[in-house]
């Protein structure tokens, strides 16, 4: 357990208790035999990567998606087991990566696939399919590409999947019938397509009936919906894994009328007191949150933030939290007292949505798991 904040300017910690809660809850969606893949690309949605895989590797789970080769190949140097499936397409020039690190690649096309059969080693692929959202994939419909593809000489097609556009609605239906179609074919044409899988955070929550042998979570595990209308229809209890911190490094009084930040985008309207926080856009806290648009958690009081946020620091107006002083934390994603700002109230802010949020949190935020 963490007893103490960590020594730092900004940092990330990160709830294992809701992790794990969060997993269970998934889990108990999904019918008997479907297994979580979990979704850690973009450095598992800003919350890091290895953090996370190593804590859901710990509790059982052995198979993980990311987006790139180099994603995978930090997973495995991090010592990541079980299988890493790369779910965004791989160049030629980076196929020594998922040899050399045996990582499992999205076979994203025909061309694609025979491309990786030219390589000369063999490598694992899970065959995309494409069954209406019209990213990667082999058309679902074109027999023939998908026989070709699963021929492919040095290329063990060890599963399938898809992507649905729209989790719940007509539309899944029309995909999901799609792509086991495609599936059935090619196993009755002597393919051996081991697992399946095409539900995301979405899928899990909506039409779980769907599943195959995988399914992959992706914000949804990390215990934040990406709209708050999201998190109000979810069928399961989600629990917040990741709270942004940052130091409180000097406090300042104003006299009303007097000015701060750049340009001069704060003005007191009253005996002001402003403290300086050492976070800023460059560590992810959109610039579009100045002005008093956004706001953190001091001494367990809401305060808002003054003028325009910097590259490395922000400015908070602690007027209603008097007992601020270098040293403090300020909460800008979390609880302190009985105040809380989730990840979606911040991305409401700044018009957008929380996945945008997360995965833009900085690298040299330190992150912490408790």
């Amino acid at each position: 357990m963490l007893t103490a904040a960590p020594r730092g300017r900004a940092w990330i910690e990160l709830d294992r208790a809701a992790l794990i809660h969060n997993v269970l809850a998934l889990r108990s969606l999904l019918p008997q035999g479907c297994a979580l893949m979990p979704v850690v690309k973009a450095n598992a949605y800003g919350h890091g990567a290895a953090l996370i895989a190593r804590a859901l590797q710990d509790v059982g789970l052995d198979a993980f998606c990311v987006a790139t080769a180099e994603e995978g190949a930090a997973l495995r140097q991090a010592g990541i087991g079980g299988m890493v499936l790369v779910l965004g397409y791989t160049g030629p020039e980076d196929f020594p990566l998922l040899a050399d690190w045996d990582l499992t690649q999205a076979a994203a096309s025909l061309s694609h696939a025979r491309q990786m059969g030219d390589f000369g080693r063999p490598l694992a692929a899970h065959l995309a399919i494409d069954t209406g959202m019209h990213r990667l994939g082999v058309p679902w419909d074109d027999a023939g590409a998908l026989q070709a593809a699963c021929a492919v000489k040095n290329l063990r097609v060890t599963g399938a999947f898809t992507h649905l556009a729209e989790a719940g609605s007509a539309f899944t239906e029309i995909q999901t019938g799609r792509f086991y179609a495609a599936v059935d074919r090619l196993r009755s044409q002597g393919f051996p397509i081991a697992k399946v899988h095409l539900l995301g955070s979405y899928g899990i929550l909506h039409c779980p009936q769907a599943a195959g042998d995988y399914a992959r979570p992706g914000i949804a595990l990390y215990g934040v919906p990406e709209r708050r209308e999201d998190g109000e229809n979810c069928p399961v209890s989600l629990r917040p894994v990741l709270s942004l911190k940052g130091r409180i490094t000097a406090v300042h009084r104003l006299a009303p009328g007097e000015g701060a930040g750049y340009d001069l985008a704060f003005t007191a309207k009253r005996q002001t007191v402003l403290a300086a926080a050492a976070i800023g856009y460059a560590d992810g806290l959109p610039r579009c949150l100045g002005e008093g648009r956004g706001r953190a958690l001091v001494h367990g009081v809401s305060v808002p933030i003054a003028g325009r946020i910097c590259m490395d620091q922000c400015l908070l107006d602690v007027t209603d939290a008097p007992e601020a002083e270098p040293g403090d934390v300020a909460v800008f994603i979390g609880g302190q007292g009985r105040e809380y700002i989730s990840a979606c109230e911040l991305a409401e802010a700044a018009g957008t949505i929380t996945n945008e949020i997360l995965s833009r949190l900085g690298p040299r935020l330190g992150r912490v798991m408790i």
